[in-house]
């Protein structure tokens, strides 16, 4: 029997915006159900479901670290569009895919909590100004199906109840060019432009029957920005010796904390729901092979307001990355050959996996954050906060997360500012 692949999408973006269909958008095939807006999620799942993404988060880092140059990857964005894939696989293929997942709870209240996560993130502007930049938070997802296949109605409810998903119909047999420019429209409307060709050419083939896509822009401005007068070169250490990039001065208050080989910073944004960790390790090699769940969180935990003399470069990049093998060498293999089950799709065993692309953006300037990717608002003690300081200068990780869940929304790496 032959297997017709399944292509897994992903478009993660640093910048939100409105999202908003478009007059060429395909026939929609929705479910009768609403999203529910309201889950009924504990406390204690969330945690979990928080605590799982991180763990996926780190050990798809460890597979990635090894590419040259810079990284930028949303792990909640890969997460997410995986578990609307794995809402419709069955046997050692689930099995598969909820261990590298490090997804731990049900799968009902799986979906459920991922949800209520979702729900929360697009909540988080209301605590926002938007004086100078507007604050946007934004994820969609989208399924796209083969005209004239057949879907069963559970795997569509689990997508539009939980991720608020329909099902748009191309005709890939017949065009598979014009259905890849459809969603790549697609995606690049959701985010703002900035994720552009998130399928490149010859990826969408005549017997590809679904397309799953997530996309997560954000968009925000520092809670201090930085004076534009104070941009000024200083020297960046790379790999292949010093440098001079343009950098940012300014002393904010910040959370700050320092450990054996490393420091960092967090830079919260307007609203105080969501913040820029930026770590910077002695030796960036050594500090990657060793960074773990507990580390990470070690490391967020143990930062404190401080009145911050912070040198931070300016930068702008994007990062497409194919996770196929990565997720295979993970633990999943089985989705990606003949042997996959995602028969609670369509009802057959023909459908697997081809590939899982993502692609990413970040920039940060003066202003704040665009990137295409809770509420904890800093408040410092009564007293002057201490005073630290921090020059960015050589290699460093970096996260933006949501605060009062400790979601990890974007994780990355600047080995070269420029």
């Amino acid at each position: 029997m032959r297997t017709l692949p399944l292509a897994s999408l992903l478009a993660p973006a640093l910048f939100a915006g409105a999202c908003s269909s478009t007059p060429s958008d395909p026939y929609l095939v929705a479910s009768d159900l609403p999203r529910d807006t309201s889950p009924s999620v504990p406390a204690a799942d969330l945690a979990t479901l928080v605590a799982d993404n991180t763990a996926f988060a780190i050990d798809l880092y460890h597979q990635v670290r090894g590419e040259p140059g810079n990284l930028f990857m949303s792990p909640h964005s890969i997460s997410t569009a995986l578990a609307m894939t794995y809402a419709g696989a069955a046997g050692s293929t689930a099995d598969e895919m909820a261990a590298t997942l490090r997804f731990t709870l049900p799968e009902e209240r799986l979906h459920a909590a991922l949800n209520a996560l979702d729900l929360a993130l697009a909540s988080r502007a209301e605590a926002a100004s938007g004086d100078t930049i507007p604050f946007r938070l934004r994820t969609a997802n989208s399924i796209w199906g083969q005209e004239g296949a057949t879907f069963l109605d559970p795997f569509l409810d689990t997508l539009a109840v939980n991720y608020g998903a329909g099902l748009r119909v191309l005709d890939f047999a017949a065009d598979p060019e014009a259905a890849r420019g459809t969603i790549n429209g697609w995606v690049e409307d959701q985010t703002n432009d900035k994720i552009r060709e998130l399928l490149p050419e010859d990826s969408i083939k005549r017997d590809t029957r679904l397309v799953l896509t997530n996309a997560i822009y954000f968009s925000a401005a520092w809670a201090e920005p930085f004076d534009a007068s104070d941009t000024r070169d200083e020297t960046f250490q790379t790999a292949g010796g010093a440098i001079q990039t343009p950098t940012l001065h300014g002393s904010p208050e910040a959370g700050y904390a320092a450990g054996d080989g490393w420091r960092a910073v967090e830079l919260p944004y307007d609203g105080g729901q969501l913040g820029m960790t930026i770590i910077v390790p002695e030796d960036l090699a050594a500090f990657e092979a060793s960074l773990d769940a507990a580390a990470l969180a070690a490391i967020t935990s143990a930062l404190t307001p401080h009145v911050v003399t912070l040198a931070l470069p300016k930068f702008e990049f994007d990062a497409p990355l194919s996770l196929a093998a990565t997720l295979q060498e993970l633990g999943m293999p089985t989705a990606f050959t003949e042997a996959a089950d995602f028969s609670r799709i369509d009802g057959t065993r023909s459908l697997a996996i081809s590939d899982v692309l993502h692609k990413g953006f970040v920039s940060i300037d003066e202003q704040g954050t665009e990137a295409a990717a809770a509420t904890g608002v800093i408040i410092g003690p009564t007293s002057t906060p201490p005073l630290a300081e921090l020059a960015v200068d050589r290699p460093f990780v970096f996260l933006i997360r949501d605060r009062p869940t400790g979601a990890t929304l974007f994780l990355g790496r600047v080995v070269d500012p420029r």
